[in-house]
């Protein structure tokens, strides 16, 4: 009977027994399953050393233990939590509070997989357009492609080249066997031929390119009916592809699927690799599909544009005219251009602005004078621009002293290929109600939501797609519900705050539909404004219906009222922390007397507001005509000296205003970053401020070595404090002696680590403690 109400009791509850973890003082807890729980308490009372440090660590301990002992090599364990035992466990999933990838590849559609589907549908049914005039893609016949090649001019050398691999990892015997077998004596590998009696081994973990050697002809009269049976051959080995290689010009690619009649361009296929920008197949060549690229920026060229030439308007070349050679150039440009030095920048001609800081136009040359105290002359040529200059300047020196001097003219700026779309022309000429693809992906959430129920497609292009926007609908609207309708699709992931980013993964694993699963969630209320906090508990509680326990590490007053179960840890911090102070239904927390959370929820305690406020220095900084994102002309002055807020609804454009444009300016003029602000018109009060910090999310250490000590800079007065003594003056010991990062002071058996790693295999790595120095680390 005992045993039976315990399988009762585990199959309802999650049961956790002595936990020592952290501050955690050996409590016992009893977690209902398939509810939504809240841990609530004071900062450092134990909240994440419970749900993250104890109950996930062992989820996720005892579910990577189930798989092969060859999956757990590459997985790796985590580190058995200091605890009794835990019964009740499902597969556990943590949704920590931390920004997502830095990787620039990475994006809002990426992360939640809408992208994907987007990639899907417009593969299956996109309208493709030529990308050089517009005009529709059509199939062409064996006689149109052979027709093309008979215009070439007469003894033109070519080769018939049929693509049998694409830009694909593997070694690809069989493929190559099976060439051999059909009669073919040559190959291309990679751009090299190679005869196929020689033995190829390629790489197996690097793409390769394989075309077969189907023929090779000169054009003359009478070759059509061999080209034709060569072409046909072709086609058939390359699945309806052929390269035409005038040798030692260019290639041609034909296809009998798509060309564009009108400008002779052949279009392979579509799918959905052609939409991926992180494929060769569908990024952008000028920055290989990141969208962005560090080069001059005008903006900072001329920083000025009321000023004229001989007031320095072009920065890098100061005032002019001086008596030096780049001053005579210039004459000669304004006695050409018929322009004057006097002009402001602005009133000058879009032309006269072109060539100074681009150059001339190709082929075109100008008479141009120069003279010094030793050499006097003139030459005919091209002026080469400033722009080009400093480009060319910057990455053929050697010097570090003129990359940083360069480096202020530059900025990270959209790709002038692709204009930030990040994709090929080809692949942003196929269109969905007369929008590609990254148009889509500018549009907010919300937008794209309405978008995607209102489309309106052909009967056959609706049963194709029906089942892949349905998935693309029910992903926007998970992102929907958590308050995330105001992100677009392109948003870099590096961008996003870490609330954003918790929020985005959760969606993505309520559209996984998974049951039967422990999530923990770290404050999904953060950056959430108040607005959107029903929303949120509203898909809290539908990943709890799907059949999921939800527990949440939570301070929000709306979320712990709307939770089935409540554990309040304290009663305070530290090592005054770690015991379960109340737990039960959010009434019973509010009735218990010795929960401090129950007398906030009550009202019998509350945070009292200050009337006396801090009267700043006196001094503004203003930030004038801010238009970046969605900002409409905003212009705000910030009081310095005095704490500031800024708020609003998710959305509005706080980080807009604060993290793309005032922040990311001020780094520009105090430290030269090359990160450029959103659009705005000018900044006043730049001359009170001499540093600027950014406090984000970010994980301030990377090392297990870095400790609160070491990161604040403390230990370093400490260790200067030790060198002082007399007895280390005795000694001779300077403060490097007192470091367990280096050599000296630490012990050499851990080197200063402290503990000793060992490395068990298929298990979790153990940490004893050094019997040298017995974790001292010195």
């Amino acid at each position: 009977m005992k045993e039976k109400n315990n399988k009762f009791l585990f199959e309802n509850h999650i049961f956790v027994k002595g936990a020592r973890e952290h501050n955690l003082q050996n409590i016992d807890v009893e977690i209902p399953r398939d509810k939504l729980v809240v841990i609530t308490g004071l900062s450092g009372s134990g909240k994440s050393s419970l749900a993250f440090d104890t109950i996930y660590a062992e989820g996720q301990r005892r579910y990577v233990e189930s798989l092969s002992a060859y999956a757990r090599q590459f997985l790796g364990l985590m580190e058995k939590p200091d605890v009794d035992y835990i019964e009740g466990l499902s597969p556990a999933i943590s949704i920590e509070q931390k920004t997502s990838s830095k990787n620039p590849r990475s994006t809002v559609g990426t992360i939640t997989e809408i992208y994907d589907y987007m990639r899907l549908l417009y593969a299956r049914i996109g309208v493709q357009h030529c990308n050089s005039c517009g005009g529709p893609v059509q199939r062409q016949t064996v006689q149109q492609i052979v027709d093309k090649i008979l215009s070439f001019k007469d003894g033109t050398k070519f080769q018939v080249l049929a693509p049998a691999v694409r830009s694909r990892k593997g070694q690809f015997k069989d493929v190559l066997k099976s060439i051999a077998q059909e009669g073919f004596v040559r190959v291309r590998i990679d751009g090299e031929e190679i005869n196929l009696s020689k033995k190829i081994d390629l790489e197996k973990n690097i793409k390769h390119s394989i075309e077969v050697l189907v023929d090779r002809l000169v054009s003359k009269k009478g070759i059509k009916d061999r080209l034709t049976g060569s072409i046909e051959l072709a086609l058939k080995v390359g699945n309806g592809l052929v390269i035409i290689d005038e040798i030692g010009k260019k290639e041609h690619l034909y296809s009998e699927f798509f060309s564009c009649p009108k400008c002779d361009i052949s279009f392979e296929e579509l799918q959905p690799r052609a939409f991926s920008f992180n494929s060769p197949f569908g990024a952008c060549n000028g920055c290989d599909g990141l969208g962005t690229k560090v080069s001059i920026d005008p903006e900072f060229v001329i920083p000025d544009p009321k000023k004229s030439l001989i007031q320095g308007a072009i920065d890098p070349i100061g005032e002019q005219p001086r008596g030096n050679w780049y001053s005579a150039i210039l004459k000669s440009l304004a006695f050409h251009y018929d322009f004057n030095f006097t002009t402001p920048w602005k009133k000058l001609t879009e032309e006269v602005q072109r060539v100074l800081l681009y150059g001339t136009h190709p082929g075109e040359k100008i008479t141009m004078s120069y003279q010094s105290e030793k050499f006097k002359g003139e030459y005919k040529g091209k002026f080469e621009g400033v722009i080009p200059n400093l480009q060319r300047r910057y990455t053929q020196t050697k010097s570090g002293q003129m990359r940083d001097w360069i480096e202020k003219y530059m900025a990270i700026q959209n790709c002038p290929e692709c204009g930030g779309a990040r994709l090929k022309p080809a692949s942003l000429a196929v269109t969905i109600g007369k929008k590609h693809i990254q148009e889509l992906t500018e549009e907010t959430v919300g937008i794209l939501h309405e978008f995607f129920n209102n489309i309106k497609l052909s009967k056959r292009d609706a049963e194709i797609a029906e089942q892949i926007i349905k998935e693309i609908k029910s992903r926007l609207n998970f992102l929907v519900n958590v308050g995330l309708d105001y992100l677009t699709l392109n948003r870099s992931s590096g961008t996003l705050s870490g609330g954003e980013s918790q929020r985005i993964r959760l969606a993505t694993q309520i559209g996984s539909q998974l049951v039967g699963v422990l999530y923990i969630l770290d404050e999904p209320t953060i950056g959430l404004h108040q607005r959107d906090n029903q929303r949120l508990i509203k898909t809290l509680k539908h990943l709890r219906d799907l059949g999921n326990t939800v527990i949440v590490v939570e301070h929000d007053e709306n979320t712990i009222l709307a939770a089935d179960w409540v554990l309040d840890l304290g009663p305070r911090a530290g090592s005054h922390g770690g015991k379960i102070v109340a737990s039960g239904t959010p009434k019973d927390i509010i009735e218990n007397k010795d929960s401090l959370t129950g007398k906030y929820l009550t009202g019998h305690a509350s945070i009292k507001v200050q009337n006396k406020r801090r009267k700043g220095s006196g001094k503004l900084l203003t930030l004038i005509g801010a238009t970046g994102n969605n900002l409409k002309n905003v212009t705000v002055k910030f009081p310095l000296g005095k704490f500031t807020s800024i708020t609003g609804v998710s959305g509005s454009g706080k980080s807009s205003l604060i993290n793309q444009t005032l922040y990311p300016l001020i780094s520009r003029e105090l430290y030269s970053s090359l990160r450029k602000p959103l659009h705005f018109e000018s900044i006043k009060g730049m001359v009170h401020l001499d540093k600027v910090i950014d406090i984000n999310q970010s994980p301030i250490g990377r090392t297990p070595r870095s400790n609160p000590a070491t990161y604040t800079g403390v230990f370093t007065h400490i260790r200067d404090l030790y060198s002082q003594l007399p007895e280390s003056k005795i000694r001779g010991y300077q403060p490097g002696r007192f470091s367990f990062n280096v050599k000296g002071g630490r012990c050499e058996t851990c080197r200063g680590a402290g503990l000793i790693k060992i490395e068990m295999h298929f298990l979790a790595d153990m940490y004893v403690q050094c019997e040298e120095c017995k974790g001292l680390r010195y």
